[in-house]
């Protein structure tokens, strides 16, 4: 299965790997991550298969189903000391990662906006319901500037689009996009984690963030200002700060050499 994967590799050779996940739009949402990092770290940016006209095995159905590939990756490539950045879906693959991880390959997992967890009272917007100026308007604190009006976009680039939801349908299992086995097992996660969230966020909203931070043994919660599901994308400055700082604070093993 690793061997199928689909991987954008950048950055030197030496250092704390970082594996950044993306969400159900793809990996141009995180490449500016990726791209972050990629300055200093060795990165890795996987398509998630089914995601931009990749592959994916029939086997390949859950969340589960992909961490525990992502996790071969990371045992295949003899990697350790492992910074896990995921956005929205990615973040969900993340905490699955972190949870699997039996042999403590990964020192500090990053989640934002994630969703995979049953939190009462706070449900999951149902995504698939909305139509283009729903999705900019419960995903971005300025959805005036992220609007896309499908009528300018081409017509390969819709059917991509509509690839890639429908990968998300299959893996997230549909609008409920939960498993609820995993907030149960994300009390066993004791990598330091940092849980961002969108103070817009209407997907899944701040309230919702803050179980999910709860949920796991050592987790921090932040809050970004102006910014809604993808605070990266609206606040980068405040976003990767952040990120900076829970990458200088955690971490530190020695990379496995062979």
């Amino acid at each position: 299965m690793t061997s199928e994967l689909t991987l954008t590799e950048s950055g030197p050779a030496a250092g704390r790997p970082v594996l950044v996940l993306h969400g159900g739009g793809g990996p141009a949402t995180v490449a500016s991550i990726a791209e972050h990092f990629a300055a200093t770290a060795p990165t890795l940016l996987p398509t998630h298969p089914g995601w931009n006209g990749t592959p994916r095995p029939d086997g390949l159905t859950r969340v589960a189903d992909l961490a525990a590939a992502y996790l071969r990756l990371l045992r295949e490539r003899h990697l350790s000391d492992v910074l896990v950045v995921g956005s929205s879906l990615g973040g969900w693959i993340a905490a699955e990662l972190a949870a699997a991880d039996t042999q403590g390959l990964i020192s500090g997992i990053v989640v934002m906006d994630p969703v995979g967890i049953e939190v009462e009272g706070e449900p999951i917007r149902d995504f698939f319901a909305l139509d283009p100026r729903g999705v900019a308007e419960y995903a971005y604190h300025d959805s005036d500037r992220f609007y896309v009006d499908p009528a300018t976009v081409p017509a390969e680039r819709l059917a991509v689009l509509r690839g890639n939801m429908a990968a998300l349908r299959v893996l997230s299992g549909g609008p409920a996009m939960s498993d609820p086995t995993l907030r149960p097992r994300l009390a066993a996660v004791t990598v330091p984690t940092l849980v961002l969230w969108g103070e817009s966020d209407r997907i899944v909203t701040p309230a919702y963030g803050k179980e999910y931070a709860a949920s796991f043994a050592n987790a921090r919660f932040e809050v970004v200002a102006e910014a809604g599901h993808l605070p990266h994308l609206e606040q980068p400055a405040r976003t990767f700060a952040l990120l900076d700082g829970f990458a200088a604070e955690t971490g530190g093993h020695v990379r496995d050499p062979r």
